[in-house]
């Protein structure tokens, strides 16, 4: 390729540390579109013969399918995708193959091809979190109106629904399906033109090239062109924000599963037995979820780290953008699919969760709420009042609901029988009516508007 320039080949290992085909040609499809409608610009503005273009073009075609056929001839030697592709293609054509290169460089190629594959899978994270999003919303319909205890620090604090817990990973999932859409919007202009960086003194038309490979325009910077792996490093930064999220899940399934709390069950389908303890039922899929996000956000760091210190333009240290982009999503698709697949058939233990929804005096903010609205006492008040019936509750070893009303009122002497319509966890949870609300109305209400979205 610089056989002109150098009087020697590399030494081995240098062409081990520089070869990036064994896991660049994972671009093959980008790299050949990408050609292509480079070929039919050059054509269109004269820099190519219509008759080179068109055998440049069915050429390409030819290489594209030896290589899903598994029959490409991939050669360490030739470094990367781009160079086995146009070598190949010189091989089936002859001479025209050879100037196919006329008015572009490795390094706009590169970017070019990188950037359409990451927009593809960022393309393919929506699709897999809409996926997702409806096993949510499905679970959220089927229990609008079961209770369950809500948990800050993971104690009891007050009760919810089923339903309103699920629809919360629905929001997640929405934020992070809105942070893929931004990002693809963002990355979607095509640096294919800006050559090595400067341009190029071609009559080349990047707008027409731009807009056959469903860009929304060319980028406006040569230099940054070339230098700009920003939008591998939103993907990436999207896509551990969505790890973090199906981590956070994948624990909560982990603890509602185990013995002890028998929220949930899991299908055989998604856990694992063990070797020895044949009564084991191990939540594994759930447990490699929750590990995913170490990859995807190490991937994150490593590529920072990579881009940190560079100087503009182009520098080698760039070629190690790709395998850590490609593992963090294909992390993030696997955990996608195996995370729906949990969703939509795990079964919620509904007397189970009923039971512990009223533990641990999960009732005690709406017995401060009745003393605040009924007897008029200023939260505070009701606040300790509250606590002194719970420590009461506590030292009897009862709920709230089974003290006396004697037992209420030596507390404070204006307490009636009206408290105990407050203390049910039902009646907790269907007064829960604020926009956003864990009652089962506000829950329907956002699960029959997400169904709408989500189609």
């Amino acid at each position: 390729m610089w056989g002109g320039r150098f009087a020697e080949g590399p030494d081995a290992i240098m062409q081990a540390i520089n070869a990036s085909i064994g896991f660049d040609r994972r671009l093959y499809a980008q790299d050949i579109a990408g050609s292509r409608a480079h070929a039919a610009m050059l054509a269109a503005q004269g820099i190519l013969t219509d008759s080179d273009a068109q055998s440049i073009r069915e050429g390409l075609l030819t290489v594209l399918s030896e290589i899903e056929a598994g029959q490409f001839p991939f050669r360490v030697e030739l470094e990367d995708i781009h160079l086995n592709v146009e070598s190949r293609l010189t091989e089936i054509i002859g001479e025209a193959g050879k100037r196919l290169h006329t008015g572009r460089s490795r390094n706009d190629q590169v970017a070019v091809d990188f950037r359409l594959w990451v927009r593809d899978q960022c393309d393919a994270a929506i699709s897999g979190l809409t996926a997702l999003m409806r096993a949510f919303v499905a679970q959220a319909e089927a229990g609008a109106d079961w209770v369950m205890p809500g948990f800050t620090h993971l104690q009891t604090a007050q009760p919810v629904t089923w339903g309103h817990h699920m629809m919360a990973y629905v929001e997640m999932l929405a934020r992070d399906r809105s942070r893929f859409a931004d990002a693809r919007a963002r990355m979607n202009e095509c640096p294919l033109g800006a050559a090595a960086l400067a341009g190029t003194s071609f009559p080349i038309d990047r707008h027409r090239t731009a807009a056959e490979l469903g860009f929304d325009r060319p980028t406006a910077n040569s230099l940054d062109s070339v230098a700009d792996r920003d939008f591998a490093l939103e993907f990436l930064s999207a896509a551990a924000i969505c790890a973090m999220h199906l981590s956070r899940f994948a624990e909560e399934l982990v603890i509602w599963s185990s013995a002890q709390f028998r929220f949930v069950r899991l299908s055989d389908r998604w856990t694992t037995g063990s070797s020895i303890m044949p009564q084991k039922k191990n939540p594994d899929a759930a447990e490699l979820l929750r590990a995913k996000l170490g990859r995807i956000l190490g991937a994150n760091v490593a590529l920072f780290t990579v881009m940190k210190g560079l100087p503009l333009t182009y520098s080698k240290d760039m070629q190690e953008d790709k395998e850590q982009v490609f593992d963090a999503a294909d992390s993030l698709m696997l955990a996608l699919a195996a995370m729906t697949g949990m969703v939509g058939d795990m079964t919620a233990n509904r007397e189970v969760l009923a039971a512990a929804a009223g533990a641990g005096f999960s009732t005690a903010t709406d017995l401060a709420d009745w003393l605040v609205r009924a007897l008029g006492l200023p939260f505070r008040e009701a606040h300790h009042v509250t606590g002194a019936l719970v420590a009461l509750a506590e030292a009897k070893g009862c709920d709230l609901d089974e003290l006396s009303l004697s037992e209420m009122t030596s507390v404070h002497p204006g307490i009636t029988q009206e408290v105990y319509s407050v203390l049910g966890v039902e009646n907790s949870v269907r007064s829960r009516m604020s926009y956003g609300g864990t009652a089962p109305d506000r829950v329907r209400e956002q699960v029959a508007r997400w169904k709408t979205l989500l189609g």
